[in-house]
């Protein structure tokens, strides 16, 4: 079985948070038996978990498992970050001021670059229309702005 964390999870892991207020994750594949763990799971711990990652807002190009950086193995469950670049762009197409520091933090960590959420963005356009909520423009314009923010030199 894989997990794959995303949002305030990878901030914490990486180091950039000290906290968030809840585990999103995705499994791989996703069993009921595995599912009806969760509750039990989140009360014990006292976290909310949710079962959300960036598939679920915006497109993501094929092939994200295998750009998923790996986390730790636990007998057979691997956990890993849900593909970067998805992360950042769909944090970047929500817009939410934590959202946009977290995506800073990736790109000062050297974990995404700019050109790469240029072409991650690319790639995904097409499909753009599989998701009605996206405004096409919108969302090119916003990731434009965080990309030359990180392209413009330091004071």
């Amino acid at each position: 079985m894989r997990v794959y964390l995303t949002g305030g999870a990878t901030a914490v892991l990486y180091g950039w948070r000290n906290s968030t207020l809840d585990i999103d994750l995705r499994l791989d594949p996703e069993r009921d038996e595995i599912l009806r763990l969760f509750p039990e799971l989140k009360e014990r711990l006292s976290i909310n978990v949710e079962f959300a990652s960036p598939i679920d807002f915006i497109p993501v190009k094929e092939g994200w498992e295998a750009r998923s950086p790996f986390v730790m193995q636990r007998g057979r469950v691997s956990v890993y970050h849900f593909d970067l670049y998805a992360q950042a762009l769909s944090k970047i197409e929500r817009g939410h001021r934590q959202d946009l520091h977290d995506v800073g933090s990736m790109l000062e960590r050297g974990l995404i670059k700019p050109e790469g959420l240029e072409e991650y963005f690319s790639a995904i356009a097409p499909s753009l229309y599989r998701y009605p909520a996206i405004d096409e423009g919108t969302f090119r314009r916003a990731v434009g702005q965080i990309v030359d923010a990180a392209r413009r030199p330091e004071p």
